[in-house]
């Protein structure tokens, strides 16, 4: 932790910070401590995750020593449940900015969650939140971050082996340390001041889906379709092949590239 705090900007002094060797996932552990009145600020960090978990209940991989895992707890006020995305498209570029500014790799985004280098998966973000029942606004949202910082000494997997990246291609001195402090100054400095008015836009420049032609996954269909757009809400806008448009939310379907 205090590798970590060493990096951290003034905005981000007050947050708790707690790292373990491994856990079975750590947004997990956040949404164990924010259901006991845990503040807002708590960042979880392992160095391994047992049961690490991606979108749609997927397993999420976490060998041990290569990678980042990474959850933060967040209690913005009067945030309605639509609104959730924009913590996790919000996360997703102050990963990429973090690091280009740490690694000097130019980072993209796979809407809505994943984080791209050079063709290549290094990132996946995954939001999880408690709503009220009274009033459909956000108790706290935990925003999880996947990072492989390094490539495994053995590789990745077979499956993974033509998707996935790293950030760095060489082990570097304290780069897990750096990047996770870059992270959080990069997240909170959108969270917390006016530059969240500016972050959609960020978001949008660093799509490499707006202008290709996609695959759009339901659970029981698979429909073509081109990409058009980022809107405002952080939605996809899509044309079907019958020309008809729509606007997606993250939270129902997923989407491949054309090949």
């Amino acid at each position: 932790a205090q590798g970590i705090k060493k990096y951290l900007s003034d905005l981000c002094s007050d947050m708790e910070i707690q790292v373990y060797p491994e856990l079975v996932s750590t947004n997990t552990a956040v949404r164990e401590r924010a259901a006991d009145g845990a503040q807002e600020g708590l960042a979880i960090i392992a160095n391994s995750q047992s049961g690490g978990r991606g979108r749609f209940g997927r397993n999420f991989y976490s060998p041990s020593d290569t990678g980042l895992y990474m959850s933060l707890l967040v209690r913005p006020s009067h945030c309605p449940a639509k609104d959730a995305v924009k913590l996790t498209t919000l996360a997703a570029v102050a990963v990429c900015e973090a690091i280009e500014a740490v690694s000097g790799e130019k980072a993209e985004i796979k809407w809505v969650n994943d984080v791209y280098i050079a063709g290549k998966k290094v990132c996946g973000i995954l939001t999880e939140a408690s709503f009220s029942m009274e009033d459909g606004f956000l108790e706290y949202a935990v925003i999880g971050i996947g990072i492989n910082v390094f490539a495994p000494k053995e590789g990745f997997p077979n499956e993974l082996k033509d998707i996935a990246g790293a950030v760095f291609q060489t082990p570097r001195s304290d780069g897990k340390n750096h990047l996770a402090a870059e992270i959080l100054n990069r997240f909170m400095l959108y969270y917390k001041t006016d530059k969240k008015q500016n972050y959609v836009e960020n978001y949008r420049r660093r799509s490499f889906v707006i202008g290709k032609d996609i695959n759009v996954c339901h659970a029981d269909s698979i429909k073509k379709a081109h990409a058009l757009d980022v809107d405002e809400e952080c939605r996809l806008v899509v044309q079907y092949e019958n020309g008809e448009t729509d606007r997606l939310s993250s939270g129902e379907i997923s989407i491949r590239i054309q090949r």
